[in-house]
């Protein structure tokens, strides 16, 4: 097993470029964290207290809604992942963190974070892009739930992440799209 965040410093060229220095600074406070499927990395109502990176494996973010999980995100190799609104505001989560696949992830504390934003201006930067990369997929995914219908949607999965299709259950790709297992089932019927 790799142990160093490899995909990690890869997908850091594509948010922002740090130099070797800030790049050492901040992977210098990332811990390893090797999870197993079904672990939960936060619990609806604890308080978050890091930010992910998933070098291998999958995770997911859900709440409970009338006895149903409704899934809300899904994370793979190369992302970042957090509960920003408990992280930032030291609130009790109102979704679920969980790993999907047994795997390797990288984590950061916020109280290492926020004192790496006050050594280096450059992780500052990068943690601002971030936060704006954030914004913007959850703007995306919001319109997309709105302007789209259950079909339009399932294309999309289709065309743009078709992983989804292979590493998550129907079920759960059901409740993220905002339809019922039949309704998906009816559509990919359809579509064949």
């Amino acid at each position: 097993m790799n142990t160093s965040p490899q995909h990690f410093l890869q997908s850091l060229a594509h948010i922002a470029p740090l130099s070797e220095a800030a790049m050492a600074l901040f992977t210098s406070k990332a811990i390893l964290q090797m999870v197993k499927k079904d672990d939960y990395l936060l619990r609806e109502d604890q308080h978050c207290q890091y930010i992910w990176f998933v070098e291998t494996g999958a995770c997911r973010t859900f709440h409970d809604h009338n006895n149903k999980e409704v899934n809300t995100g899904f994370y793979f190799e190369n992302t970042f992942f957090t509960h920003l609104y408990s992280l930032r505001n030291n609130v009790p989560a109102d979704y679920n963190i969980q790993v999907m696949e047994t795997g390797c992830l990288w984590k950061w504390h916020k109280d290492d974070l926020f004192h790496l934003y006050q050594q280096s201006p450059e992780i500052t930067a990068f943690g601002r892009l971030w936060l704006e990369h954030l914004f913007i997929m959850q703007e995306t995914r919001t319109h997309w739930l709105q302007r789209n219908t259950p079909e339009e949607r399932y294309q999309s999965i289709l065309k743009d992440q078709p992983e989804l299709l292979q590493r998550v259950s129907l079920t759960q790709l059901s409740s993220y799209l905002g339809i019922s297992r039949e309704t998906i089932s009816r559509i990919r019927r359809r579509l064949k």
